[in-house]
């Protein structure tokens, strides 16, 4: 859900409301105008050098028991990240441990970088938080070898990550791992606010800001799937023609016009934001069986009755726009591409050394 609320805002202005689907029911409320961060002066190259001095220069860890991950010492600018050797994550009960390679990048990993967005309880602090890759362990209902997508609290930047198995989905037939690492965050939040929230009907026009973000390009085909009409908002002409291509029925650019009431004339239904809350950058206290409950379901249901549409032929129903693809040794530059709005669907991050 950051995805589709920060296109909207430009550096400096209020960060306003931000959530995200895999850190589930709490919402980052978050009036940041005046709050100072953090800044680095650390600079790019530097950042390199922290990598290279780690001997990981984008190969895959040697050690057992250890990977690499993206890692920050403290708060601040993209130039803080680098790569870090750290412990592989171990699955606890009812988990399941992936080799994962391609995760994406969202608005909450910037956040969370800048000291704006904690994780949930128990969830890893490594950033990302979703995942393509080769289940390295058994689950219940999984198989060394499965090629999965996953929903994750955390932990995706990495070579490596558990995740619950119920947070799981099979990688349809033909999809690249770098067009499924496109699906799990970005979809399952559009999905959730459409059908769970909003409980759009067939004929009903659906309001839809950051058209070309990686969470409002699946909203609008998503809507389109239910029979219901969207109508959308985006800050250039490229994200708005690509948000008609995908089958918007009209597009506003918000920078040059009032869409307010052109959007009045077309709109009966507005998604709204799940009513999540930050405070002093604490989270508020939930049942953490409670949300994953809900994240289960929320998978189920959308893997029944969403991913069967998705394969890799472009003509099919649903597909992910993919913006551009970086390295893991190049999530600086990655950051800084999400930071400006430059992308038009998602940025994902290859973790594929063979690639």
């Amino acid at each position: 859900m950051l995805d589709c609320l920060f296109e909207l805002l430009c550096p400096g202005e209020i960060l306003g409301l931000a959530s995200s689907v895999s850190r589930f029911g709490r919402l980052v409320l978050a009036a940041l105008t005046g709050i100072t961060v953090t800044v680095s002066d650390t600079s790019l190259s530097q950042a390199q050098e922290r990598t290279r001095s780690q001997n990981l220069p984008g190969n895959p860890s040697t050690c057992e028991g250890k990977m690499l991950a993206v890692h920050f010492d403290s708060p601040g600018e993209a130039e803080n990240l680098y790569i870090k050797e750290v412990a592989r994550p171990e699955p606890s009960k009812g988990e399941v441990l992936i080799k994962v390679h391609a995760s994406a990048l969202n608005r909450a990993d910037l956040l969370q970088r800048r000291g704006f967005y904690l994780p949930p309880p128990g969830a890893s602090e490594i950033l990302g938080l979703e995942a393509a890759g080769v289940l390295v362990s058994e689950g219940a209902d999984w198989s060394v070898g499965d090629r999965v997508m996953a929903l994750l609290s955390g932990g995706g930047n990495a070579e490596y990550a558990t995740v619950p198995e119920d947070q799981l989905m099979a990688i349809p037939n033909q999809m690249t791992f770098i067009q499924a690492a496109a699906i799990p965050e970005a979809w399952l939040t559009a999905y959730q606010l459409l059908h769970f929230v909003a409980e759009v009907k067939k004929g009903e026009t659906v309001l839809i800001h950051a058209g070309g973000s990686g969470v409002g390009t699946a909203a609008i085909q998503l809507c389109r799937l239910a029979g219901a009409v969207p109508v959308v908002t985006a800050g250039s002409a490229d994200k708005l023609k690509k948000s008609m291509e995908l089958g918007a029925a009209a597009g506003f650019n918000y920078k040059e016009e009032d869409f307010s009431s052109c959007t009045l004339t077309f709109t009966k239904v507005w998604v709204p934001l799940l009513p999540l809350v930050l405070l002093d950058k604490q989270w508020l206290t939930r049942d953490p069986e409670l949300d994953r409950r809900y994240k289960s379901k929320l998978v189920k249901t959308f893997a029944e009755s969403a991913l069967p549409y998705f394969s890799s032929d472009s003509r099919s129903p649903l597909h992910p726009v993919i913006d551009s693809i970086y390295k893991m040794d190049e999530i600086v530059s990655a950051h800084k591409h999400m930071e400006g709005n430059k992308n038009l669907g998602k940025i994902i991050i290859n973790l594929d050394s063979e690639d």
